[in-house]
């Protein structure tokens, strides 16, 4: 069955809303007194501050930015390094009271890979990766390779095998289509991003994952497309245009359009919710930066073929 693809102009226009709103609420992502005083808080809230950096990063390497959206990724990054991270102490800080924690490693990486410095995380962290407690922690094997690629991206060498680490994850066993669950297409979708570093090197996918995923990712997105669950639709929209031949389904792509709010806000799954400003944003603002990461890859490839 021939697929239609969406046109660029509404791949971009999804990203634009998400961005737009990712920075008229920026000051949500601010850690408060009450979360430095819960390091599990700290992680949690540290998290979105990391996507949201990564957004940014795949946004300018994609090529895909207007000029205004340059300008406001560019301020955006800016104070996400110098205001939320007061320029890479509150990582610092963490990894002083949790130095086992992979978080500060991978939120680090991105910033290292744009260009920012922090020689004392830097050190404690090479400190904690000379344990062996280090690569015997036990996680999720997707979550080992966020830890692996991030090593990369640091030009640390890797702790353990990558390829071994691909071949444990659910997705590098090719199992039956059927019993993809919501907590087993996130692991997939997550599989993918550090496959190729999140969307850079698509190449990177194995060719029997790349087989597997173009004849089932189609089934997979129409199933969550009709479930509205649009924040997990996003993430498998980000794995299609990952892929050797992405569909860019203009017609999945028109309903995950439509059901972006006015303000640029992704919901998680049918409507938006409601309630005060800090609430809904704890709610959407995943979908959100899914949106505009799903926008940015999609308008990329789309813009390839027409070139």
């Amino acid at each position: 069955m021939t697929v239609t693809a969406a046109s660029p102009a509404l791949l971009h226009r999804v990203g634009d809303r998400a961005l737009t709103w990712l920075d008229d609420h920026r000051e949500h992502f601010r850690l408060t007194p009450e979360d430095f005083a819960n390091n599990g808080a700290v992680v949690e809230r540290l998290k979105p501050i990391g996507e949201l950096a990564l957004n940014m990063q795949v946004l300018f390497r994609e090529g895909v930015a207007g000029s205004r959206q340059k300008e406001r990724a560019g301020k955006l990054l800016d104070f996400t390094w110098r205001e939320l991270l007061d320029g890479g102490n509150v990582l610092a800080r963490l990894q002083h009271d949790e130095p086992l924690s992979p978080v500060p490693l991978e939120v680090y990486a991105t910033f290292h890979e744009l260009g920012h410095r922090h020689p004392g995380l830097e050190s404690a962290l090479e400190v904690c990766r000379r344990t062996t407690t280090w690569t015997a922690l036990e996680m999720m094997p997707n979550r080992r390779l966020g830890v692996l690629n991030a090593e990369r991206k640091l030009g640390l060498p890797p702790s353990s095998d990558f390829d071994q680490a691909v071949a444990r994850t659910w997705l590098g066993q090719l199992p039956e289509p059927w019993t993809v669950q919501l907590h087993i297409a996130y692991d997939l979708t997550h599989t993918v991003f550090h496959l190729t570093n999140w969307g850079e090197a698509p190449e990177h996918i194995p060719p029997a994952i790349a087989d597997y995923l173009t004849r089932y990712l189609p089934a997979w997105m129409e199933d969550w497309a009709d479930l509205e669950h649009w924040d997990l639709l996003g993430e498998l929209l980000v794995v299609d245009a990952c892929l050797p031949r992405p569909t860019l389904d203009a017609e999945l792509w028109e309903r995950y359009a439509a059901a972006q709010s006015a303000t640029g806000a992704m919901p998680i799954q049918r409507r938006m919710p409601q309630g005060d400003a800090a609430r809904v944003f704890d709610l959407v603002h995943h979908p959100t930066l899914v949106a505009a990461f799903a926008s940015a890859m999609a308008t990329s490839r789309a813009l390839s073929a027409v070139g």
